[in-house]
C-alpha cells in the first residue's frame, strides 16, 4: 500500500507496543531520516527498559510507517525519539504517535513533557507547538555528528484538564482511524 493511494480519510492506522520483531523496518525508516541512525543494539536497550520506556510503531496496513518512543524520568516525560517513513509524510502519522505518547505518559504520571529537536526542523517543531511545547533552550552541538543544536521544549501541566482538551482537539482533527491495539507494559 502505498501513502499517495489513500485519501486521508480512508487512512487506517494501528499502533502497536514496538517489539524486536520490528526492529528491521524501525532501522529502515531510522536510516531514511536520521543522518547517524539509532542502532538495534540501542533499540534493544531501550525496550529492555520497559518500567520507564514506551515505544510504539505505527502500522498502514502491513507495513510500519513511523515510530516514536517515551522514557519517564519521575513526572516528566521525554520523547526520545519519532519518526515517519519520508513516504508517509503529511499522512498526520507524526500526529498519531504524539497523541499516543501523550496519553501513555499521562497514563504514567507525567505532569509535563520534554524533547529536544534540531534547530532547523521546523516542521517538527510546528507539530510540537500544537501540542503545547514551547521552546526553553538551545543545547549547542546536541546532534554532534552534523553539528546542528537542538531546541529544548516543554509541555508543562499536561496531566490538567485544559491539556486534555487540547489533545481530545487534536485528535479530533485527524482525518481517517487510528488503533491503539497494543500497549507497551
Amino acid at each position: 500500500m502505498m501513502a499517495a493511494d489513500l485519501e486521508p480519510a480512508d487512512l487506517e492506522v494501528r499502533l502497536l507496543a514496538m517489539r524486536r520483531r520490528h526492529l528491521r523496518s524501525v532501522l529502515r525508516i531510522e536510516a531514511k531520516v536520521y543522518p547517524v541512525p539509532w542502532s538495534m543494539s540501542l533499540f534493544l536497550s531501550e525496550l529492555a527498559l520497559r518500567s520507564t520506556r514506551a515505544y510504539y510503531v505505527a502500522f498502514v496496513g502491513r507495513q510500519v510507517v513511523g515510530y516514536a518512543g517515551l522514557m519517564m524520568t519521575l513526572d516528566d516525560g521525554h520523547v526520545t525519539t519519532i519518526a515517519v517513513d519520508p513516504a508517509w509524510h503529511r499522512h498526520k502519522v507524526g500526529t498519531r504517535l504524539l497523541l499516543a505518547l501523550a496519553h501513555e505518559a499521562r497514563r504514567r504520571g507525567a505532569t509535563s513533557l520534554t524533547l529536544e529537536v534540531r534547530l532547523g526542523n521546523k516542521s517538527a517543531q510546528n507539530l510540537y507547538r500544537r501540542f503545547g511545547f514551547r521552546p526553553v533552550g538551545v543545547r549547542k552541538n546536541y546532534y554532534a555528528e552534523t553539528k546542528e543544536d537542538a531546541l529544548v521544549m516543554w509541555a508543562e501541566d499536561v496531566a490538567g484538564e485544559e491539556y486534555t482538551k487540547l489533545l481530545d482537539s487534536i485528535e479530533a482533527g485527524v482525518p481517517g482511524t487510528t488503533e491503539v491495539e497494543d500497549q507497551p507494559l
